[in-house]
């Protein structure tokens, strides 16, 4: 019963963060930008573990967000389509996505980050703060931040392996190797996914099987090192390279079979660390590379589309991390950071444009009895923009062992996209202004169960504008004046039925309005989440996952086609043979619920995959 009782209390801790010291220790780094327990973090915070990943044996990252209170996503086709992940009803592109700490954030993109080729294998764990960030991590984190941790290399030499095959021809394959030593360690991962899949278009409650399938592969390799120079110095180095190609459709022909997404993502970080008495230094080097081929697009009703996009981010950044009592800190840094993107139309032409910004900010935390207080301030001046002064406070009491309260208020904002002030698709406009947010939340925990109200108020929301609704007049990207508002609760609950069962209940309202108090598009109103995992024996794990969707329109104003009030639900099941191997069968959609979350848009039918892992 020992190993059951050691998930158990795994899956607990990752779902109901604020659990006391008896349940195993999480370390999380993306709070403050420094590595402490969760215990110690006022911020409102998830995490998903690798134990749960395992278990769980979700396919792509959005997945696995997918599981959290307060998140909810919508994908435009099968696996490797256009996804949006909301967080609090917020836009892809409002909350930042970091793969170790280096920006996903694809400049190019009017959507923030391709989460959708972001597959889940030799992941750590997920952080997702939740609230305004940009007091500590600066533009595109006003609705939080998700950080995706990849894993390192353990004592020794190890090795893994997993196999996967299963519906529309999907398989899956992942290698690990690593190596660790008192003065270096060095891991490199390897994780191929191809899918015929199905078609990325369909009208509402036809056959998906009518039409041609729109397939997806993806190739992702990271390569972690870091070198011990002495005991208080090291140098690390981490590269994430990730390849994609994605088959999809032109609007309203789910046959055309001439589209293709071509996508190359690389990310590298070079870091020096010292420590220095109660310093510890950190200079870094980041540099995100983004790469996007539109096959098949061409020049259309006399106008010209975009072919080709490159988006570029690189930052410099130097961290003094200052002890000054046992839990207390100060945060010091500056940086510089830049923007780049260039894009290719059909008519071969480009267009570029470049954002610099140069950035300092301060954060200090105080462990006073039982209460944590924790403050940021950050200053931001960009080239293209009027500079901006941004901050964070939060504060936790911790009354007993059993119960807290927690809350946060924060000062955040978004500066436009280039490519939203470009604008190929229609008009320039270079009178954007950044968005500004101001966030609180408030959250009280009793032993299993967690309550948050969440408020959010935006300012110059960014939204498309098309003057006549079809393109007549050229349409651009403007600011809304007025205040768009996203609020609502969160509530979370977690426990062990028995010895042998784990029921983990989470369920979120939701107001997502615009200045007009019109309700924005494609946020459920309500959506609740449930998970049971069963372990009837050391070896064996049956888990059912659970997910319903409440009422959502297509478009604003609750206007377009009802894409909620739907219940969708999985099961997967572990065995493991030994120590280094172990089985797996899961059912996607085990009821073969038919929904879409985009209208014309396709979701997956009942599907099923069963693996393999084996670890040396």
């Amino acid at each position: 019963m020992n190993k059951k009782k050691i998930l158990l209390s795994i899956l607990v801790s990752s779902i109901l963060v604020a659990q006391e010291v008896e349940l195993e220790q999480i370390t999380v780094t993306s709070a403050t930008k420094t590595s402490q327990s969760i215990e110690d973090v006022t911020s409102n915070i998830n995490v998903i573990t690798s134990d749960e990943i395992e278990e769980r044996h979700y396919t792509s990252v959005a997945e696995a967000l997918n599981s959290i209170a307060g998140i909810n996503y919508t994908s435009s086709g099968g696996v490797g389509s256009t996804t949006s992940v909301y967080l609090r009803g917020a836009a892809n592109n409002r909350t930042l996505v970091l793969v170790d700490g280096v920006r996903y954030q694809d400049p190019s993109s009017t959507s923030g980050a391709k989460i959708q080729h972001l597959m889940i294998q030799d992941i750590k764990q997920i952080e997702i703060i939740k609230g305004a960030q940009s007091g500590i991590w600066g533009a595109d984190a006003s609705a939080g931040v998700i950080n995706i941790i990849t894993k390192s290399a353990k004592e020794g030499t190890h090795g893994s392996v997993n196999l996967e095959a299963g519906s529309f021809n999907t398989k899956k394959f992942g290698a690990i190797i690593s190596h660790k030593t008192s003065k270096f360690d060095i891991k490199l991962s390897a994780n191929k996914i191809t899918s015929d899949s199905f078609t990325v278009q369909a009208p509402l409650d036809e056959d998906i099987d009518k039409y041609e399938d729109d397939s997806y592969s993806n190739l992702t390799i990271n390569l972690k090192a870091n070198y011990n120079i002495t005991d208080d110095a090291k140098i690390s180095l981490n590269i994430t390279d990730i390849d994609a190609l994605k088959d999809y459709d032109s609007y309203g022909d789910p046959d055309d079979n001439s589209m293709k997404s071509d996508i190359s993502n690389r990310l590298y970080n070079l870091s020096y660390t010292q420590t220095y008495n109660n310093h510890n230094f950190t200079f870094k080097v980041e540099k995100s590379d983004f790469s996007r081929n539109e096959i098949g697009t061409v020049a259309m009703w006399g106008s010209e589309y975009v072919k080709e996009f490159e988006g570029e981010n690189n930052n410099i950044e130097f961290i003094d991390n200052i002890k000054y009592n046992q839990k207390d800190y100060i945060i010091f840094g500056l940086g510089s950071s830049s923007d780049e993107v260039n894009y290719i139309l059909t008519d071969s032409s480009n267009k570029q444009k470049k954002n610099k910004n140069n950035y300092i900010y301060l954060t200090n935390s105080n462990s006073i009895d039982k209460v944590i207080l924790t403050q940021s301030i950050r200053y931001d001046d960009y080239n293209n923009f009027d500079s901006k002064a941004t901050g964070k406070l939060g504060i936790k009491y911790n009354i007993n062992q059993d119960i807290f309260i927690s809350s946060n208020v924060g000062l955040a904002y978004n500066v436009p996209n280039i490519v939203q002030e470009l604008n190929p698709w229609g008009a320039v406009n270079s009178e954007l202004n950044p968005e500004d947010t101001q966030s609180f939340d408030i959250s009280m925990s009793y032993k299993n169960f967690k309550a948050t109200y969440f408020y959010n108020e935006v300012t110059d929301l960014i939204e498309w504008y098309d003057p006549d609704g079809w393109g007549g007049n050229p349409a651009i990207y403007k600011n809304l004046d007025g205040e768009s508002i996203f609020k609502g609760f969160e509530f979370e609950y977690s426990r062990n039925i028995t010895e042998e069962i784990l029921l983990s209940i989470n369920y979120t309202i939701l107001s997502a309005k615009d200045k007009d108090g019109e309700s924005l598009a494609r946020r459920p109103k309500s959506s609740a989440k449930l998970s049971l995992d069963y372990y009837p024996a050391d070896e064996l794990h049956i888990g059912l996952f659970g997910e319903y969707i409440g009422e959502r329109y297509d478009d604003a104003n609750d206007q377009g086609t009802q894409t909620g009030k739907y219940t969708v639900v999985n099961l997967v099941s572990n065995y493991d043979i030994n120590k280094n191997f172990s089985v797996y069968a899961k059912v996607d959609n085990l009821f073969d619920t038919y929904y879409q979350s985009v209208d014309g848009y396709t979701t997956a039918p009942l599907s099923a995959y069963v693996g393999i892992n084996a670890k040396f």
